[in-house]
Order: C-alpha cells, then structure tokens, then sequence
C-alpha cells in the first residue's frame, strides 16, 4: 500500500507567441486567476472499509406513464437520457446520471375508478395488470410506465424495484386505493400471488427484479384526495411478507427478495413516533429475532431494512442524531440500510430563510446534505429519489423532480399533451455519486475536520481496486482549495478528473486551471484512476 499526497490545483500555463507586426499588440494566453479562500487538507484512506453500495436510483410515479404514452419519442428518448445514460456528449460532458437502481410503481386499478377513487388528482391515480379479482392478467397496462423501464434496461440499468402503493383495488377493505386499515384476512395470499405474478412477468422479460416492496409509508392514514396508500400495522406488515415470501416460494423466484417496509420516517424504526405502538419500533418487533412479528427468519428477506428520509432531514443535527440511531439499531441486528424516497416534503431547512429565498442550487445541496448523512452517518447502500419527473408547481423549484417536465399548456396542463423538459441542479447532483460510484463499490475512510457542517465529502473504492471516488460538498460561499493524502492504495494514481455540480456547472469536468477548487456552494466528484 502507497501513501500519496496530491495538491490538484492546474498550473499549466500556455504562452502564445505569433510574429507582430508594428500595429499588432502581443497578447499572451494564460489562466486567469482563481481566487482561494481557504485550503483544507484531506486524508482518504481506502484500506478503512465500510458499506457496499448496491446502487442509486428513483421511482418512476406518477408521471412516466403518461409521458411514456404520449410524448413524443424525442422528448421519451431526452428524458430517458437524462436518467440512465453512463456516456459522454461530444464536449465530454455527462450525458446523464446512469442511475443504476430503478423502481417500477405496480398499479392498483384507480385509474378505472376515475373520480369514484377518491383520488382527486387523475396522474395520481394508476391501472392495474389485473383485471378484477378473477386471475386476467392484463400486459398492456401501465405502457408508459414500461416504456421507460426498457429505456432504463437498454441503458444498462442493473436492477429493478417493483414497488406498490397500495394492493389492488379489489383486495382491499373499502375497494378502493387508499385503504386505512390492515387488509382483509382473505387478501394476502392474493396480494402476494399478484406482486409474485407481476415480478415472473417482468423476469421473463429480461429484467433483474431484485426486490419487491409491497408497502409503502404503513404509518400513515391514507384517506380520500390525495395518493394511493395502505395502512399496515405490524401485525399486518407481518402478514404480508409471510404471503408474499410464500408466493415468491411457490414460482421458484429465489431471486427476487423482499424490501420492507419502506417506513415513513427514521424514528419509526427504533422508537414508537408519533403514530402508536401499533406502527413504530419496527426493528425490534419485526427484524430482530424473539421480536413479536419477527420476518427476519423468511427465506426472501435479505437482511435489509428500507425507510424515508422525508421530515427528518431539516438540521445537520437531526440527521446527524437521526441517522446514528438507525443505524446502532440495525448494525446490532445485523441489518443494512436502504434509503428508498426523499425529496422536500416539508419546511424550515436550516440553510436559508424559507423556499422563496433559496435558489434551485440551494435545495440541490440540501439533497446532498441528506445524500452525506444516510451514506456516512448511517451507513446506507442504497439512495433514491422520490419522482423522477415532474412538474413544478405552487413555486416548489426543484423540491419535487430530477427532471422537470412543463406539458404543452404550460406547468398546469394536462400532463398527456406533449411538452418540453429539462434538467434540474438535484439530478446532477445525485449524478455527482450515481454515475461513479456503481453498485460494487465499498465506502472509505475520510478524514475532515468533524466539526465542519459546510463541507464535507465520501469516499469510495471501485471492487478492483482501479479506481477512487471521492465526492465533496461545499456549502459555503468561498472557494476552498483541497490538498488530498491518498493512503491504503495499490499502485499508483494515473490519472484524475474533477467534474462539478454548482450554478455555473452541471455535472462538468472543470476547466484545468480550477482543478483541486471547491467552488462555492458546490459538489464535487474527484476520480481517481488508479495503476
């Protein structure tokens, strides 16, 4: 092992010399100064090893499926790009963030229902493979929806997450998909068949489902107007990956595993929240053996608990406290972590006044500060977004999308008449880790100065050892130089590239002479090729 210091800062200066002539004024090229605030010294050590990262992704609801359906290929094709490509456009600039994880909403029939499903807005509501409770299946369904799951295949996605909000409408308690009670007794079992039928479909087809998340938020009453959503308690949580495991049992998907329960907020897996005994320490009552509706022991449960980070995400320090509580809880059970939705569900972010005083670069950086927490403090392997794409209404910027989408009739129009898209400062951002750091590669030790809450960084090591990702966020105002000691690696660094998320640049190598320069409020992505 090799200890190696590295002041990446470009200092390759270029003089242009051409003969003059009497009325000709020699100008010499050279780099303009780059103004340093301050300098901070880094050490990277890629022999102190930590979490595997299996990958990084979003959900397609609510709005893939329409677009998928109605928009025209160049538009599917753009936003398609956007989200998975891995390669580089002819001024070798990211075409995309090659997102590696992608997680397919399976519907639940309310779409049919129209306005009788009580869910007022219609790109809310979904279809359904199944048509009624008589065992049809019906391929055709949710097109759009499949349309960008072949994208995310063709691209090299590596795996696929069907996730549902609710069971079918005809398994549920009041027929509708926003149940707020546990399900009738004699729907589990057909709930798992269905959830076990959809994933044998989509295997068939070529895709790699790597889990199915049958629940979604459990803790939450989902009442009439808003989404789709179940209400589970533990005990019904319980009910359902047993029906579940079962039914994948019975079509030979040993494959396929369970992600559960995909919690609303931490807190609700190590204390009971603030919705009841009911639905909260769910580490000790469902993932911890002798627990009172223990899963652990299930033949699809992969060790793997999944959770929200909406609400809790607001302060360094409650991410801080937050994060480290989870993760004590589920490291001792033997557990590792996913974080499956987040985007900016609430208010009163501590990095500025409110919403309308924050710049689309700023909410990015708070994704990046959540993105620091769930990967270092809590150990996670896996990160995704909420919606991939959306609209943006109400004055939400860029709270609610990666990929903003405006319809023909403008932000307010009807979603199913063709538009226009663009990219958002959170897509790059997550690309600023998505598009590096591929499922394989291990965490490593980072040593900042701890009592810094305005930059901080990651570190990451490819699985053979050819190639160091270290990700940097700078939340303050100033530049900061970085001066990087690499210990622990094999070899040699052969090369390095720098590429930065900030106003000024989306996901962009940066130019030579600000190499090893923290812009002001920034991210970025050093890659280290190693020899």
């Amino acid at each position: 092992m090799k200890r190696n210091r590295y002041f990446l800062f470009g200092f390759s200066c270029l003089a242009a010399l051409s003969s003059c002539s009497d009325d000709e004024t020699f100008v010499p090229a050279y780099e303009p100064p780059v103004e340093i605030d301050s300098t901070l010294t880094v050490t990277v050590n890629a022999a102190e090893l930590y979490q595997t990262i299996d990958g990084f992704g979003a959900s397609d609801a609510w709005m893939m499926d329409p677009i998928g359906k109605h928009w025209s290929e160049d538009n599917r094709e753009g936003i398609a790009k956007l989200l998975f490509s891995r390669e580089r456009d002819n001024l070798n600039n990211p075409e995309g963030i090659g997102l590696s994880m992608w997680r397919f909403n399976v519907g639940t029939g309310s779409y049919d229902q129209g306005d009788d499903s009580d869910i007022s807005e219609a790109v809310k509501r979904t279809e359904c493979f199944l048509s009624g409770d008589g065992g049809v299946y019906n391929w055709t369904k949710q097109s759009g929806q499949q349309y960008f799951m072949e994208k995310a295949k063709e691209y090299g996605c590596e795996q696929f997450v069907l996730f549902s909000n609710s069971a079918p409408v005809y398994f549920t308690g009041n027929g509708r998909a926003n149940n707020n009670t546990d399900l009738p007794e004699e729907s589990y079992k057909k709930f798992g068949d269905f959830l076990a039928t959809v994933a044998e479909h989509f295997q068939g087809q070529g895709y790699n489902i790597s889990y199915i998340s049958p629940i979604n938020e459990p803790e939450y009453e989902w009442g009439a107007g808003g989404q789709e959503g179940c209400r589970f308690t533990n005990a019904g949580v319980q009910k359902v990956a047993v029906a579940l495991d079962g039914s994948l049992t019975e079509k030979g998907l040993s494959n396929t595993m369970m992600l559960m329960p995909e919690g609303a907020k931490w807190d609700y897996f190590y204390s009971t929240g603030d919705r009841g005994a009911a639905y909260g320490n769910k580490i000790d009552e469902l993932f911890t053996p002798g627990g009172k509706y223990y899963i652990g022991d299930l033949s699809h449960f992969p060790d793997i608990i999944c959770g929200h980070s909406y609400y809790l995400d607001k302060t360094w320090d409650v991410l801080e406290n937050t994060r480290m509580q989870v993760y004590n809880k589920a490291v001792a059970q033997g557990l590792r972590i996913y974080q499956s939705e987040w985007s900016m569900l609430d208010e009163g972010y501590e990095d500025y006044p409110n919403y309308d005083e924050a710049t689309y670069m700023d909410l990015a950086l708070s994704m990046a500060k959540v993105l620091h927490h769930d990967l270092v403090t809590a150990s996670m392997s896996s990160w995704c977004y909420w919606t991939a794409v959306s609209t943006e209404v109400y004055s939400q910027k860029n709270r609610f999308y990666l990929v903003r989408v405006i319809p023909g009739g403008g932000d307010y129009g009807d979603i199913n008449e063709d538009g226009s898209f663009s990219a958002g400062k959170t897509l790059w951002v997550l690309g600023n880790y998505s598009l590096f750091v591929r499922p394989g590669y291990q965490r490593v030790g980072v040593n900042l100065p701890k009592d810094s809450k305005e930059v901080f960084g990651s570190a990451y090591i490819s699985p053979e050892k050819d190639r160091l990702v270290v990700v940097y966020t700078n939340m303050t105002e100033k530049n900061i130089q970085i001066e990087t000691s690499l210990e622990g690696i094999e070899g040699a660094v052969d090369s390095v590239e720098q590429l930065v998320t900030s106003e000024s640049y989306d996901l962009e190598p940066i130019e030579h002479y600000r190499e090893g320069l923290l812009p002001a409020k920034s991210v970025s992505t050093f890659v280290y090729s190693l020899k």
